[in-house]
Protein backbone atom coordinates (compact mmCIF):
# COMPACT_ATOMS: atom_id res chain seq x y z
CA UNK A 1 0.00 0.00 0.00
CA UNK A 2 1.46 3.57 -0.67
CA UNK A 3 1.39 5.62 2.35
CA UNK A 4 -1.58 7.96 2.66
CA UNK A 5 0.18 11.20 3.74
CA UNK A 6 -1.96 13.77 4.63
CA UNK A 7 -4.09 12.18 7.32
CA UNK A 8 -3.04 11.07 10.44
CA UNK A 9 -3.13 8.31 12.14
CA UNK A 10 -5.51 8.53 14.71
CA UNK A 11 -7.67 10.06 11.62
CA UNK A 12 -7.08 6.40 9.55
CA UNK A 13 -8.05 4.64 12.31
CA UNK A 14 -11.19 6.45 12.34
CA UNK A 15 -11.95 5.70 9.04
CA UNK A 16 -11.03 1.92 9.06
CA UNK A 17 -13.34 1.44 11.50
CA UNK A 18 -15.88 3.44 9.92
CA UNK A 19 -15.32 0.78 6.87
CA UNK A 20 -15.52 -2.37 9.10
CA UNK A 21 -18.73 -1.12 10.82
CA UNK A 22 -20.26 -1.22 6.66
CA UNK A 23 -18.87 -4.49 6.01
CA UNK A 24 -20.68 -5.76 8.98
CA UNK A 25 -23.61 -4.05 7.89
CA UNK A 26 -23.21 -4.74 4.36
CA UNK A 27 -23.08 -8.57 5.43
CA UNK A 28 -26.80 -8.31 7.72
CA UNK A 29 -28.31 -6.93 4.35
CA UNK A 30 -27.43 -10.16 2.88
CA UNK A 31 -28.68 -12.37 5.76
CA UNK A 32 -31.88 -9.83 5.76
CA UNK A 33 -32.22 -10.43 2.09
CA UNK A 34 -31.88 -14.59 2.32
CA UNK A 35 -34.81 -14.69 4.80
CA UNK A 36 -36.90 -11.86 3.17
CA UNK A 37 -36.73 -14.03 -0.16
CA UNK A 38 -38.01 -16.63 2.00
CA UNK A 39 -40.66 -14.66 3.48
CA UNK A 40 -41.63 -13.29 -0.15
CA UNK A 41 -42.00 -16.58 -1.87
CA UNK A 42 -45.11 -15.79 -2.94
CA UNK A 43 -44.78 -12.39 -4.59
CA UNK A 44 -42.43 -12.87 -7.75
CA UNK A 45 -41.98 -9.10 -8.14
CA UNK A 46 -40.72 -8.74 -4.54
CA UNK A 47 -38.47 -12.11 -5.06
CA UNK A 48 -36.89 -10.83 -8.05
CA UNK A 49 -36.35 -7.38 -6.47
CA UNK A 50 -34.69 -9.00 -3.36
CA UNK A 51 -32.65 -11.08 -5.26
CA UNK A 52 -31.12 -8.35 -7.27
CA UNK A 53 -30.51 -7.09 -4.08
CA UNK A 54 -28.68 -9.83 -2.70
CA UNK A 55 -26.33 -10.15 -5.70
CA UNK A 56 -25.46 -6.22 -5.46
CA UNK A 57 -24.91 -6.53 -1.11
CA UNK A 58 -22.39 -9.74 -2.36
CA UNK A 59 -20.97 -7.31 -4.74
CA UNK A 60 -20.78 -4.97 -2.15
CA UNK A 61 -18.96 -7.10 0.39
CA UNK A 62 -16.16 -7.77 -1.69
CA UNK A 63 -16.04 -3.59 -2.93
CA UNK A 64 -15.62 -2.93 0.21
CA UNK A 65 -12.86 -5.17 1.35
CA UNK A 66 -11.02 -3.58 -1.49
CA UNK A 67 -11.24 -0.35 -0.18
CA UNK A 68 -10.00 -2.08 3.37
CA UNK A 69 -7.37 -3.40 1.32
CA UNK A 70 -6.00 -0.54 0.39
CA UNK A 71 -5.96 1.16 3.27
CA UNK A 72 -4.26 -0.71 5.23
CA UNK A 73 -5.40 0.01 8.71
CA UNK A 74 -7.63 -3.19 10.34
CA UNK A 75 -10.59 -1.23 11.48
CA UNK A 76 -13.13 -3.10 13.84
CA UNK A 77 -16.93 -2.13 13.63
CA UNK A 78 -18.32 -0.45 17.09
CA UNK A 79 -19.91 -2.57 20.00
CA UNK A 80 -22.58 -0.45 18.81
CA UNK A 81 -23.13 -1.80 15.33
CA UNK A 82 -22.54 -5.32 16.83
CA UNK A 83 -25.38 -4.50 19.37
CA UNK A 84 -28.10 -3.34 16.79
CA UNK A 85 -26.91 -6.66 14.39
CA UNK A 86 -27.67 -8.97 17.02
CA UNK A 87 -31.00 -7.47 17.35
CA UNK A 88 -31.76 -7.25 13.98
CA UNK A 89 -30.87 -10.70 13.40
CA UNK A 90 -33.33 -11.79 16.07
CA UNK A 91 -35.94 -9.70 14.91
CA UNK A 92 -35.78 -10.99 11.60
CA UNK A 93 -34.97 -14.50 12.69
CA UNK A 94 -38.48 -14.28 15.23
CA UNK A 95 -42.33 -14.01 14.13
CA UNK A 96 -43.03 -10.84 16.41
CA UNK A 97 -42.68 -8.72 13.05
CA UNK A 98 -45.21 -8.76 10.28
CA UNK A 99 -43.21 -9.08 7.15
CA UNK A 100 -43.92 -5.28 5.99
CA UNK A 101 -42.40 -4.38 9.46
CA UNK A 102 -39.00 -6.68 8.18
CA UNK A 103 -38.73 -4.45 5.31
CA UNK A 104 -39.02 -1.03 7.62
CA UNK A 105 -36.34 -2.50 9.89
CA UNK A 106 -34.17 -3.92 6.46
CA UNK A 107 -35.14 0.03 4.82
CA UNK A 108 -34.13 2.02 8.09
CA UNK A 109 -30.49 -0.09 8.07
CA UNK A 110 -29.98 0.64 4.51
CA UNK A 111 -30.49 3.81 5.41
CA UNK A 112 -28.18 3.58 8.31
CA UNK A 113 -25.48 2.00 5.59
CA UNK A 114 -25.75 4.59 3.15
CA UNK A 115 -25.30 7.64 5.31
CA UNK A 116 -22.41 6.06 7.12
CA UNK A 117 -20.81 5.50 3.66
CA UNK A 118 -21.19 9.04 2.56
CA UNK A 119 -19.71 9.76 5.50
CA UNK A 120 -16.57 7.96 4.85
CA UNK A 121 -16.47 9.48 1.35
CA UNK A 122 -16.62 12.74 2.80
CA UNK A 123 -14.42 12.43 5.62
CA UNK A 124 -11.77 11.14 3.00
CA UNK A 125 -12.37 13.70 0.57
CA UNK A 126 -11.62 16.29 3.29
CA UNK A 127 -8.60 14.57 4.21
CA UNK A 128 -6.97 14.82 0.94
CA UNK A 129 -6.78 13.23 -2.55
CA UNK A 130 -4.84 10.19 -1.10
CA UNK A 131 -7.25 8.80 1.31
CA UNK A 132 -9.74 9.79 -1.27
CA UNK A 133 -8.27 7.41 -3.96
CA UNK A 134 -8.27 4.59 -1.31
CA UNK A 135 -11.54 5.13 -0.24
CA UNK A 136 -13.29 5.68 -3.50
CA UNK A 137 -14.28 2.43 -4.75
CA UNK A 138 -17.04 2.64 -1.79
CA UNK A 139 -18.85 5.29 -3.96
CA UNK A 140 -20.37 2.12 -6.28
CA UNK A 141 -21.70 0.40 -2.71
CA UNK A 142 -22.88 3.58 -1.50
CA UNK A 143 -24.80 3.44 -4.99
CA UNK A 144 -26.00 0.28 -4.93
CA UNK A 145 -27.42 0.52 -1.09
CA UNK A 146 -29.09 4.33 -2.00
CA UNK A 147 -30.50 2.62 -4.91
CA UNK A 148 -31.58 -0.43 -2.99
CA UNK A 149 -33.69 2.45 -0.67
CA UNK A 150 -36.12 3.23 -3.38
CA UNK A 151 -36.68 -0.11 -4.38
CA UNK A 152 -37.43 -1.17 -0.65
CA UNK A 153 -39.50 2.23 -0.64
CA UNK A 154 -42.14 0.36 -2.98
CA UNK A 155 -41.62 -3.37 -1.28
CA UNK A 156 -42.86 -1.36 1.67
CA UNK A 157 -45.69 0.23 0.29
CA UNK A 158 -46.93 -3.56 -2.00
CA UNK A 159 -46.50 -5.53 1.50
CA UNK A 160 -47.99 -2.83 3.83
CA UNK A 161 -50.82 -2.49 2.12
CA UNK A 162 -51.59 -6.22 1.30
CA UNK A 163 -50.94 -6.57 5.45
CA UNK A 164 -53.14 -4.05 6.74
CA UNK A 165 -55.97 -3.98 4.38
CA UNK A 166 -55.84 -7.26 2.38
CA UNK A 167 -55.65 -5.69 -0.98
CA UNK A 168 -52.85 -4.89 -4.11
CA UNK A 169 -51.53 -0.87 -3.62
CA UNK A 170 -53.22 1.48 -6.88
CA UNK A 171 -50.15 3.20 -7.35
CA UNK A 172 -47.34 1.61 -9.75
CA UNK A 173 -44.83 1.20 -7.15
CA UNK A 174 -42.00 0.00 -9.25
CA UNK A 175 -42.61 2.85 -11.85
CA UNK A 176 -41.88 5.22 -9.05
CA UNK A 177 -38.98 2.87 -7.65
CA UNK A 178 -37.17 3.34 -11.14
CA UNK A 179 -37.39 6.86 -11.18
CA UNK A 180 -35.94 6.97 -8.08
CA UNK A 181 -33.23 4.81 -9.24
CA UNK A 182 -32.61 6.83 -12.79
CA UNK A 183 -32.48 10.19 -10.28
CA UNK A 184 -29.63 8.99 -8.07
CA UNK A 185 -28.11 7.64 -11.55
CA UNK A 186 -27.42 11.77 -12.45
CA UNK A 187 -26.58 12.10 -8.80
CA UNK A 188 -23.88 9.97 -8.70
CA UNK A 189 -22.00 11.42 -11.63
CA UNK A 190 -22.09 8.56 -14.56
CA UNK A 191 -20.51 5.62 -11.85
CA UNK A 192 -22.38 3.03 -13.47
CA UNK A 193 -23.87 3.27 -17.22
CA UNK A 194 -27.29 2.54 -18.13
Amino acid sequence: MATISIINTSQLQVIADKLADMQTLQTLMISNEEKLIQASAGDPDITERLTEMLKDDRNSIATLQEAITKLGVPGEASDKVQEVTSKIEEMMAGSKLALYEKFMQHEALKHQLVMTGLLVHKSAQAAGDDLEKVIDPINKANFLNRKHQEILKGILIRTGTRELVGKESKDDIWAQAEDGVAALKGAFGGLFGS
